[in-house]
């Protein structure tokens, strides 16, 4: 039975929305707003919604929100309750309007229904405000935003603040657009300006001997800081040192003076505050000053298509402790002149030639380092050189198997596809980040063409011409299920974080949504479980900058057993290795006595509940539940890799307490003999995680930094040699152990849809995961763990994926590689009975030096979804070793553009079983490739919206069952074809009599245009000799009070018309909205498997949630000929020359029309 609380929680956030618009529902400025946004409209249902041309400034509709139903006092979509639920990011902090319609799309004005509307509060319909028996209908909302706002030109400067002496002078500009905090940067400019100095006594020249400064230097926890140098802006030199307290005494400063005070410490960044007084003779003052914190890029240059002559700005920002000011432009890797270019975060270039096309990034500094921007694009197109080829590309999609071309393997039909290429922004360019009106190449004509199957005629639209039009909105989506790493079970409510910033909280099932911020280069996630139980877990997600959505599933990890320290004691505490006696703990954190502080720096005295739980790189197992993705800022301000030696966190309480204890020294013992190979014992460094900005910080450089070997005679007690660091723990509480390496490659691996692997099956959204592991068998120089892991996302040219690698010993690295899509394994490529290079990918002899093994190579009991290799980096000189899989850590480029051709490693879909067509082509993996079309399957480009309805078969096997998709209602598309969908039937676990088939269906609701819904007609078929025996009572009801009824005279379908609802399990059929077409499909097949509107499961529950039950038989089973002609030899020869003759004639036809037709392609490599 399934928990209430999900209900619960609904309740009350509906609750919550009903007392925010029903308390004053009739104020004059809703009224204002109802009126003017939905009854001012001509009441025509039909009627579309403003386009954006309609709109004087710069604005888009956001998708389509329902959060509530028409039950209990009405329907209500608060916005509070969509931002809930959807996530804020979905909707902008001011909507500049609200538009409302039922899901009928019917407009409120012309329901007759009062109703309420203010953009920023949402909308609500009250039933007890309605004509005598009627009730409120179904309502989702829109809303519209603002686009990305841009700075005016500076004003001119004010007067200087001080009429005598130094001062400041300011100028001001103003945020172009509706939402002025959407523009970046500062709206003020201060500059110094310096009058003549002023006449008698100021606080700069002026001291008071009898008068004396009181001050504290502390962190911002209030924690104190002793050994600051303290100085005043009048008097050279340090004035003064902070004790022990973090207190501090400067004599002679005069009370009433209000003089700023600075303070500065090694590893931290300077501070400023000003004094006042506190009595006649004396003033205080307090200094904060914040630990020094790299700086990382919240914003990175994007890539741009400009005509010569044009104008472009490149954007570029910076966070960290202190905030960086200084940024460095480079073209091509040449730095360019800072006279020129100035120093700031925008590079702005004006009247652009074509030697200024390239690469183009920034770098950020501050006092505790630097960081480098990812490289942006810059394509500069000469005079009358279009940026959209008009003619299409090849693209090739498979037919239906009984289209294809008799005796041959599968066709496939080439519909054309228009390149994923920019075209140029506007003619002039402000100091903007954004191209507000961008363009993208895209289809501008398709062409219906027909191919004639077995038995019946099926249409298809081609490409015909491509061009340039406004780009559709790509929003990378994350969608994924947070689970215990031991058990499974789901986080319920956890936190979810991006940066600092709360985003949202998990479902009762553990599920979450993501919406990628523009211009994101690592998404950086943070899991927080209410119950503390679990560490905090940070999350370096991969996800499809292109717009397709990618599954993740998270594992956190379970706090360790507490353990009971005293604190005047201290004690040690063993890291990893007590559950196997056989592998010996890593090392212990050593806690001295009096070492544990309150977080203001308060000295505490008493028990200390520790709990030390660790990720030991030596159970593959622990790599699913690390912390972060091993990466680090070097000096250059690049991204570099980590090998990890083991993590660990420390949870440090008093027994009841949630506060957080600090060590001030602490210090780590690592046992040595686990760092065994050349030069990592001299380099092991200790390092703490950035929760922000999910990289790793090195420890301990204010503490003696690094490790040293313990003494001697230490050593000979312990009978081992230890490898000893210091630390403190504050507000960190994520600990590594690793070792920069230098040794990088990147893998080249693709997904496709079947293990024939052709090149236009390839599946994009798919996360490959790549475990380095040490050693590979008979290399004994390094420990057997792994040490680092890395996921990249497929795209349309499969994905490169990190390592570490090495050219003289093959077998120094090796690595364990798999891949995944929606939760669902995919299968490596075949390696027995030996390796075949044409099904693996990768030519001999390089193949062979690479040692590729399939999971399942030694027991083929195993599962095959992943594979073994050593990381042999390729050869200066091996040409054959020069075109992949493994590249050099340089030539990432060529790892991203290598042809289909070069060589690379493979993975498949398992589930074979199913094809999908549709009338007018799209990649669900690339949105960007939708087209607006009435027989679109996908009719909003921003919402995508997947059905699927559960059959039952009752049999002895397993069925394909086929479903298909025309036009219901609507009169442009009544009867015409959408889409096909064959899905074969999976077999109940426990009920070997029964199988059911989770079919996909066209969803009813509005086509692409958004001018009249239509009712698709779906008609399901198994493949076999089946009927139709039950159909679902709640679904029958339903159709039947929801005319026209389909057909339903074939006893072997069974045919509806699509309803508009989004119905649930009890009906059968299940439906997902998401903004990804495949997360939506890949949830919605989870709920149909699992029979239920909230679970997910990959074990079909054939008996939970059907539609519609056939009962399926096999034909009597026919004699073999050798019985036939022992039995009847006059028969059994009329019988074979009768189907020989047959065969003959339906071959010499199939040509024929293969030949007339001329639209089959044979598939590549046949």
């Amino acid at each position: 039975m399934a928990s209430p609380l999900p209900l619960l929680c609904l309740c009350v956030a509906a609750a919550a929305a009903r007392l925010v618009g029903a308390g004053d529902a009739t104020s004059t400025k809703e009224r204002t707003a109802a009126t003017k946004g939905l009854q001012g409209r001509p009441p025509d249902p039909g009627q579309p919604s403003p386009d954006l041309e309609d709109w004087e400034e710069a604005s888009e509709w956001t998708s389509w929100f329902n959060v509530d139903h028409p039950g209990g006092d009405g329907d209500f979509e608060s916005l509070a309750a969509i931002r809930f639920y959807y996530g804020p990011a979905r909707v902008c902090p001011r909507p500049l309007a609200l538009e409302a319609r039922t899901t009928d799309w019917v407009l409120p004005a012309a329901t007759g229904e009062r109703v309420h509307a203010n953009p920023e509060r949402g909308f609500w319909c009250l039933n007890r405000e309605q004509p005598r028996g009627r009730r409120c209908s179904n309502y989702h909302v829109r809303f519209r935003c603002p686009l990305e706002a841009a700075w005016s030109a500076w004003g001119a400067w004010g007067l200087c603040s001080k009429s005598c002496g130094p001062g400041r002078r300011l100028r001001r500009r103003s945020c172009q657009g509706s939402s002025g905090d959407t523009c970046p940067g500062s709206s003020q400019e201060t500059q110094k300006c310096v009058r003549s100095r002023c006449p008698g006594c100021s606080s700069d020249i002026c001291r008071c001997p009898d008068h004396i400064l009181l001050g504290t230097v502390v962190t911002p926890s209030g924690r104190p800081l002793p050994g600051a140098r303290v100085s005043l802006p009048a008097r050279p030199g340090t004035v003064a040192t902070s004790g022990s307290h973090g207190t501090f005494r400067v004599p002679g400063v005069c009370a009433d003076s209000r003089a700023n005070v600075s303070a500065q410490m090694n590893g931290f960044s300077a501070g400023t505050a000003q004094a006042s007084a506190n009595s006649s003779n004396s003033a205080v003052v307090t200094i904060v000053l914040e630990e020094l914190g790299k700086p990382y890029l919240v914003k990175h240059p994007e890539s741009r298509v400009r005509e010569a002559g044009q104008n472009v700005t490149f954007c570029c920002k910076a966070s960290g402790t202190p905030t960086p000011k200084k940024y460095s432009w480079f073209h091509n890797g040449t730095l360019l002149e800072r006279r020129l270019h100035g120093s700031g975060p925008h590079l702005e270039l004006r009247g652009l030639g074509e030697q200024q096309a390239g690469e183009y990034h920034c770098k950020a500094w501050n006092e505790a380092g630097a960081v480098r921007s990812r490289a942006a694009r810059l394509t500069v197109l000469a005079p009358g050189r279009p940026a959209c080829d008009p003619h299409p590309r090849e693209h090739l999609i498979k037919l239906p198997d009984d289209c294809g071309q008799p005796g041959g393997g599968p066709a496939f039909l080439d519909v054309g596809e228009c390149a994923d290429t920019r075209c140029p922004g506007p003619g002039g360019s402000g100091p903007r980040c954004g191209d507000a009106g961008s363009r993208c190449c895209s289809v501008l004509r398709l062409e219906e063409r027909e191919v004639r199957c077995s038995g019946y005629v099926l249409p298809v639209k081609v490409v015909a011409e491509c061009g340039c039009r406004k780009c559709l909105p790509r929003r990378g989506l994350v969608r994924g299920r947070l689970v215990a790493a031991d058990s499974g079970e789901p986080l319920r409510f956890a936190r979810i974080l991006l940066g600092r910033a709360p985003i949202g909280f998990t479902s009762f099932q553990g599920d979450f949504t993501i919406e990628v911020p523009p211009a994101t280069e690592r998404l950086v996630v943070t899991f927080v479980d209410p119950s503390g139980e679990f560490v905090d877990s940070v999350r370096v997600l991969p996800f499809d900058p292109r717009g397709a959505g990618v599954y993740h599933e998270v594992r956190a990890l379970r706090k360790a057993a507490p353990m009971l320290l005293d604190a005047e004691r201290g004690g040690a505490i063993p890291l990893g290795g007590a559950e196997a006696a056989a592998a010996p703990a890593l090392g212990e954190l050593v806690l001295p006595p009096g070492t544990f502080q309150h977080a203001d720096g308060r000295p505490y005295a008493g028990p200390v509940e520790a709990r030390v739980t660790v990720v030991d790189p030596r159970d593959l197992a622990s790599a699913a539940a690390a912390s972060s993705d091993l990466r680090f800022l070097d000096g250059a301000g690049e991204l570099a890799p980590l090998r990890t030696y083991g993590m660990f966190a420390v949870d440090l309480r008093a027994p009841g307490s949630p506060e957080q204890l600090h060590a001030a020294r602490a210090a780590v013992r690592v046992d040595a003999g686990h760092v065994r190979m050349a030069g990592h014992a001299e380099a092991l460094a200790l390092w703490s995680l950035h929760p922000e900005t999910g990289l790793w910080e090195e420890e301990g450089t204010g503490l003696g930094g690094g490790f040293r070997r313990e003494a001697a005679a230490r050593v000979r007690r312990e009978e081992r040699t230890f490898l000893v660091g210091a630390l403190a723990v504050r507000e960190r509480r994520l600990f590594n152990l690793d070792v920069p390496e230098r040794r990088r490659c990147f893998v080249k691996v693709r997904a496709y849809g079947t293990d024939r692997f052709a090149p236009a099956e390839q599946v994009q959204g798919v996360v490959v995961t790549l475990l380095n592991l040490e050693p590979a068998p008979g290399f004994a120089a390094n420990p057997r763990a792994w040490g680092r892991f890395d996921s990249a996302v497929t795209g349309p040219n499969g994905a490169c994926v990190p390592a570490f690698c090495d050219a003289e010993r093959p077998d120094a690295y090796t690595a364990l590689v798999t891949a995944a899509l929606g939760g669902e394994e995919l299968e490596a490529a075949p390696s027995r009975p030996g390796a075949p290079a044409a099904a693996v990918g990768v030519a001999q002899p390089y193949l062979e030096r690479l040692a590729y093994r399939r999971t399942d190579h030694d027991d083929p009991a195993l599962k095959r979804t992943g594979f073994r290799l050593n990381l042999a980096r390729p050869r200066a000189g091996r040409e054959d070793e020069a075109r992949g899989p493994v590249y050099p850590w340089r030539r990432l480029r060529d790892c991203e553009d290598a042809p289909v051709t070069d060589s690379h490693f493979r993975f498949s879909r398992v589930e074979a079983d199913k094809y999908e067509y549709d009338v007018v082509p799209f990649r669900e993996g690339a949105p960007a490739s939708w087209t607006g079309d009435l027989l679109a399957w996908w009719p909003n480009p921003q919402e995508f919206r997947a059905c699927f309805l559960k059959v039952r078969l009752q049999g002895p096997r397993e069925y394909m069952v086929r479903s298909h998709n025309a036009g219901g209602t609507h009169e442009a598309t009544r009867g015409r074809l959408y889409g096909l969908r064959d899905t074969r039937s999976v077999r109940h676990p426990e009920r070997p009599g029964a199988s059911a088939a989770c079919v996909e269906f066209k969803c009813g609701g509005m086509l692409f245009d958004q001018r009249q819904a239509d009712r698709t007609l779906v008609t399901v078929t198994p493949q076999g000799s089946c009927r139709r025996v039950a159909v679902n009572a709640l679904l029958h009801d339903y159709l039947a009070r929801h005319p026209p009824l389909a057909p339903a005279d074939d006893p072997a379908a069974f045919a509806m018309l699509a309803p508009l609802d989004a119905l649930g399990h009890n009906y059968g059929v299940y439906t997902v909205t998401d903004q990804s077409p495949r997360l939506a499909k890949e949830i919605a097949i989870g709920r149909c498997f699992d029979g239920s509107s909230d679970g997910f499961s990959r074990e079909m529950k054939a008996d939970a949630g059907v539609a519609v039950t056939f009962q399926c038989r096999e034909p009597p089973a026919r004699p073999s000929l050798f019985q036939r002609l022992l039995e009847n030899p006059a028969s059994a020869l009329g019988d074979i020359r009768r189907e020989m003759g047959q065969a003959a004639r339906g071959s010499g036809t199939a040509r024929t029309r293969a030949r007339d037709t001329g639209l089959f392609a044979e598939r590549p490599g046949q």
